[in-house]
């Protein structure tokens, strides 16, 4: 294959860049025509502060101008042709076709204005401002500024110089009739009205890009808290699972030496037994332990027994310690849980305990936790707080997840129900029922 050197190479890197600018110039056209040619509706919309008060007093002053600029043209014509006054009305509903769609009525409001040059231009006294009136300036202005509020900028700087230059025809067709030519007067005011409508057009795309970006962010956010409280979940039940198949795994390794003369057949499913054990737990830590890994505080954790209703009562030591008072009762029979909802209700009381000390300092908690045949029930309350919250000041929260919707996902998991909300004396509740089947054998 033949190889190229840097001239052949620059060459053909500006044919490609030649190419590529041919292409773009060739879509400008076809996107001007887009933009341009087209009926789409495009309805002013109503406005926060003064409601449609503003549609209003645009078609106010459609009529207003309408009447102004006949008045002008009766002042300025020995007669007004009955063609004139048609295109008069016909710029003035320019201004109301504005208010729906834009690019209609700009197109409507700049054939009036260069019809009507041409044909009062032999007729049209030297008192009058032409090719265009006060009158219509003052109405194709406003036309200009609604178009420009709704239209992106290459849409309204293109229909800017196609109205000034439909002035410049006017002007520089011969003609032997005196004007009181003010072609300028008419630019600067169709210029401003382009500017400050694009401007507010691109300070409310601003806005809305700002409010959308905004929600995403809040989505994006709530979505990483998720997956972060899934992933402690799961790391904390890493632990409680790799625990039961250790055990399982030691059991069957001692039960034959618990037998005596165990037959070949025992010794053979006991055998297997532990090797689905290991294979199990192997296959656990390996896609469950990159959790823990991916926690930069787990180092210091990792052979920490995770905790039970054992130690509610430590718990509660703690946070009392910490300046809270907490009131704990129990009703029914106490009973060893399953792992899982040993540690979700315990983490469910922490987390709620956690929230009182932030949100409500100061105020008296109570925690009632219900042992029932079908369902373990928990329930937190506080009283309102007794004093404003100090974020400087405040105590460490003994809570580890992130609030109520660790709580939630908990809950969740368990298939269980959990209820949060004020109390009507100012206070807040948690309620939590989890669905229970007691441990066998302790284990």
């Amino acid at each position: 294959m033949p190889r190229l050197d840097a001239a052949d190479k620059g060459e053909q890197v500006g044919e490609g860049y030649g190419r590529s600018l041919l292409g773009a110039l060739g879509r400008v056209p076809r996107a001007l025509r887009e933009d341009l040619w087209t009926m789409a509706r495009d309805p002013l919309p109503r406005q926060a502060w003064f409601g449609w008060l503003p549609h209003g007093h645009l078609v106010l002053l459609a009529v207003v101008g309408g009447l102004g600029r006949m008045a002008e043209y009766s002042g300025a014509m020995p007669f007004v042709p009955g063609t004139m006054q048609l295109l008069v009305v016909f710029q003035a509903a320019a201004l109301v076709l504005a208010l729906s769609r834009p690019v209609p009525a700009w197109w409507l409001s700049t054939v009036t204005l260069f019809l009507t040059a041409e044909i009062g231009e032999s007729t049209v006294g030297p008192d009058m401002v032409w090719p265009w009136s006060v009158w219509g300036i003052v109405i194709h202005t406003f036309v200009v500024l609604l178009l420009a509020l709704r239209v992106p900028l290459r849409v309204t700087v293109v229909t800017l110089v196609i109205t000034v230059l439909s002035g410049v025809v006017n002007t520089v067709m011969p003609t032997g009739f005196p004007h009181n030519e003010d072609l300028g007067g008419g630019a600067i005011a169709f210029a401003t009205a382009a500017v400050v409508g694009a401007s507010l057009r691109m300070s409310r795309v601003a806005r809305t890009q700002l409010v959308a970006q905004e929600v995403i962010t809040a989505e994006e956010r709530s979505r990483r808290t998720l997956l972060e409280e899934r992933g402690r979940i799961a790391r904390e039940l890493h632990d409680v699972v790799a625990h039961h198949m250790s055990v399982i795994s030691i059991q069957a390794q001692v039960a034959p030496h618990l037998v005596e003369n165990p037959s070949d057949e025992l010794r053979e499913n006991l055998a297997g037994i532990r090797q689905n054990a290991v294979e199990a737990l192997t296959e656990l830590r390996r896609v469950l332990g990159v959790l823990r890994a991916e926690d930069p505080a787990a180092d210091g954790v990792r052979h920490t027994p995770q905790p039970t209703l054992d130690r509610l009562d430590e718990l509660l030591d703690n946070v009392r310690a910490a300046g809270l008072t907490v009131d704990a009762t129990a009703t029914g029979d106490r009973r060893p849980l399953s792992p899982g909802v040993e540690l979700s209700a315990y983490r469910i009381v922490q987390e709620a305990l956690s929230n009182a000390m932030r949100h409500a300092p100061g105020a008296r908690v109570r925690v009632e936790t219900g042992y029932l045949e079908a369902g373990l029930t928990l329930r937190i309350t506080n009283t309102p707080p007794s004093r404003r919250t100090d974020p400087s000041t405040a105590p460490l929260s003994p809570g580890l997840g992130h609030g109520l919707l660790g709580m939630r996902e908990r809950t969740a998991m368990l298939g269980g129900e959990l209820t949060a909300g004020s109390t009507p004396d100012g206070g807040y509740e948690v309620t939590a029922t989890l669905p229970i089947e007691p441990c066998k054998d302790g284990t």
